[in-house]
């Protein structure tokens, strides 16, 4: 193959890749390579992108006119799409491109999923490389172990290329909409007096339609009462509650049932009727996929899902866990075998020790027949010493690896006991549960502390048995449904085809379970956040006044259903099986495009109510780039006004880890510079103190402290 450049994700992908090779050299922006095992101990090269270093172009590079916001400049259509490389990754771009340019061969070692392969491809086709030799790096782990196999059966390029082309064409089809759903919305919403941009997207806008309709659904929610017949049954000394299994919707319903039995309110003799004991069993949790464990560390730690997916992709990085961006639950003989191998260790890390009961590969969590592009996240060979991992990396890593020894571990059994009380023919029930082994539960100690299981122990009792009712009518009031928690947000995401009423868009949400993938879901509530449509307080998700009022603008278009994006991803599948065209589907989303441009005016026309709800965002000064802005928060940001007109200031609100306060913002709008701002972090985690000035083309820039040199 000659000269090879291997091409990662990111940086901390190419340092893994190097700790593979005997000798390495670090330079700027890539590492020399070396071994006797590979490429024929020639000499080759690591380097890296910064995730995408290649990005569509705007609008404005196919046509100048559509730089303005403008309904009759609608819809934008590029003849063909052009891509450009991202400003602040020029530098990293032409490292990446000398090297190809030397390059006899080509091996993509990003993630093993299609995005990763529409970054890999994207920059390749941009730096002029797509048509040298290329090979597939594909592996779920980097350990040094799993990146030697994978380097010794590399795959062949050619077989990736419909991944590209599926993810490719995702690409330009979420651009297209995405464009022009945006600014047709936000022109028509600004028509009716609103401020501001309304983002749309195709996973973003029935997301945000999904917490919409819960909201509506508990604001709408009448409670009614109900009444029940309920009992304290009193029995050899001891004492529980047990109900008769209907509700009445009146009081006197319940009081009637009663009177049909001779039966009055107060203490009534009864007798054991019947009682059923039964041994149960619960097995061990399936293995995570990333959803799960987003949701499960949301739950028990309100960690949001895109931190949850940040926390462990800096495990997978330090090479503590395998893949994290996986929906899949099983995993394959091979990790069955490593893992059952350093059983002792995991348990010895966890501090939790537990005797094996099921030693062999179980089909629960063991299938190589399950297992598609990447298995379940489980722990790697490499074991930490859990002190030396920050809070929050150890309690994901504590969750991934307790799961994962839970397969080996015992089932959790308890005992059942279900006891019928009967007075004068009326029939009163309970249900009691006894623990009898905790198993796979001893795992999870630290969750039994944080969450109390309610158990309720009946007395000792048999059949036939006399006892005594106090027999009572139970006043309840039906419950509104909860509203959403980040943590849950996910799964809706993932189950979202209930939400169809199509049975063939259902079956496809199901297949592909939901919409999103797990890559992207966090990132998709993040954006909804950002674009201040949705507020989280205590963990509880709600729709601003600004996401309500474009729910009610995209109400009854597939905008705001989930069935879109099932329609998408099985087509995009089949491109990815060569059985269907990017054209094609293409051709299919201008046509949606020019529907909606026809539908959407005569709706937003009709809205009402929420208009008068929705206010300009507040705003922290004036723009100094465009002069007639104003610079507004926007969540993680501060934004012009005028960006619909073609300015895109901004500021941030956090600057490595620090959070600058707005007289900070305020002062350099002003082109002052700020007070001293302690607390800075930089990226190799050195904190210092700056002041802030802003520069002619906007950019901030830091300006140190003089030093004492009379001090030591």
């Amino acid at each position: 193959m000659g000269l090879v450049v291997i091409l990662a994700e990111k940086p901390s992908q190419g340092k893994a890749y190097g700790d593979v090779f005997q000798n390495v050299n670090k330079q700027d922006g890539y590492l020399e390579v070396q071994d006797s095992r590979f490429f024929h101990g020639e000499k080759a090269y690591i380097t890296w992108g910064f995730g995408h270093l290649v990005e569509l172009v705007p609008p404005e590079t196919y046509n100048q006119t559509w730089k303005k916001w403008d309904l009759n400049k609608l819809p934008i259509m590029p003849d063909a799409f052009q891509f450009q490389v991202a400003k602040d990754k020029r530098k990293q771009f032409q490292v990446v491109k000398r090297l190809c340019d030397q390059a006899k061969g080509i091996i993509i070692a990003t993630d093993s999923d299609r995005e990763g392969e529409n970054i890999a491809r994207s920059i390749l086709q941009q730096a002029g490389a797509s048509y040298k030799p290329i090979k597939r790096l594909w592996i779920n782990s980097l350990e040094v172990e799993e990146i030697e196999k994978g380097l010794q059966h590399l795959q062949d390029g050619n077989n990736y290329i419909p991944l590209y082309k599926e993810a490719q064409t995702r690409q330009y089809s979420d651009w297209i909409v995405g464009i022009n759903a945006s600014r047709l919305y936000t022109l028509l919403l600004q028509e009716r007096g609103l401020q501001g941009v309304f983002s749309v997207g195709r996973v973003q806008t029935p997301t945000l339609y999904l917490i919409y309709k819960r909201q509506e659904e508990i604001a709408n929610f009448t409670s009614q009462p109900f009444f029940e017949l309920a009992g304290n049954v009193t029995i050899h000394e001891q004492s529980f509650e047990a109900k008769h299994n209907q509700r009445y919707d009146t009081k006197q319903k319940a009081m009637a049932v009663l009177q049909t039995y001779g039966i009055q309110e107060g203490e009534q003799a009864g007798r054991v009727k019947e009682l059923d004991k039964a041994q149960k069993k619960t097995r061990a949790p399936k293995l995570h996929s990333l959803s799960t464990l987003q949701t499960k560390m949301n739950k028990q730690r309100k960690y949001s899902p895109s931190m949850v997916l940040e926390i462990v992709q800096g495990l997978y990085e330090k090479k503590l866990v395998t893949y994290p961006r996986t929906d899949c639950h099983y995993i394959t003989e091979n990790e069955f075998a490593y893992v059952k191998q350093n059983l002792t260790a995991y348990q010895n890390c966890l501090g939790v020790s537990f005797s094996v009961k099921y030693p062999e590969a179980r089909k629960s969590y063991v299938d190589n027949s399950k297992v598609q592009e990447h298995y379940a996240i489980i722990p790697t060979k490499q074991v930490p010493q859990l002190d030396r991992l920050a809070e929050k990396e150890r309690h994901v890593y504590r969750e991934i690896l307790a799961t994962t020894l839970a397969m080996f571990a015992p089932d959790y059994e308890y005992e059942e006991t279900k006891v019928t009380i009967d007075v004068r023919g009326l029939s009163f029930y309970k249900t009691g549960k006894v623990e009898k082994n905790r198993g796979w539960k001893v795992l999870f100690q630290q969750e039994k502390q944080q969450q109390k299981e309610q158990h309720t122990q009946l007395p000792t009792m048999k059949q036939g048995d006399a006892c005594m009712l106090d027999v009572f009518i139970k006043e309840g009031k039906t419950q509104p449904p909860k509203p959403y928690t980040e943590g849950n947000l996910i799964q809706v995401m993932k189950h979202a085809g209930k939400e169809v009423e199509d049975e063939e868009a259902k079956h496809i949400l199901k297949q592909k379970e939901g919409i999103g993938t797990e890559a992207t879901r966090a990132s998709i509530i993040e954006t909804l956040k950002h674009q201040q449509y949705i507020e989280i307080k205590k963990n509880v998700v709600s729709v601003t006044s600004k996401g309500k009022m474009l729910c009610q603008a995209v109400d009854g278009t597939l905008l705001a259903s989930p069935e879109m994006t099932a329609k998408w991803e099985t087509y995009l599948a089949k491109i990815g099986r060569k059985e269907g065209s990017q054209d094609k589907f293409v051709a299919n989303i201008k046509k949606f495009v020019a529907y909606l441009l026809e539908q959407a005016p005569n709706q937003v026309a009709t809205l009402k109510g929420e208009i008068n709800q929705v206010t300009e965002n507040p705003y922290v000064g004036d723009c100094p780039m465009c002069q007639t802005g104003k610079l507004q928060d926007k969540g993680k940001f501060y934004g012009c006004s005028g960006y619909q007109k073609g300015c895109t200031f901004s500021l941030p609100k956090t600057m490595l880890t620090k959070k600058l306060p707005q007289t900070a913002v305020q002062s350099l709008l002003k082109g002052k510079r700020t007070n001293l701002i302690k607390g800075f972090k930089s990226k190799k985690g050195k904190k210092f103190d700056a002041y802030l000035t802003l520069d002619l083309e906007g950019k901030i820039t830091f300006e140190f402290p003089k030093r004492n040199k009379g001090k030591s």
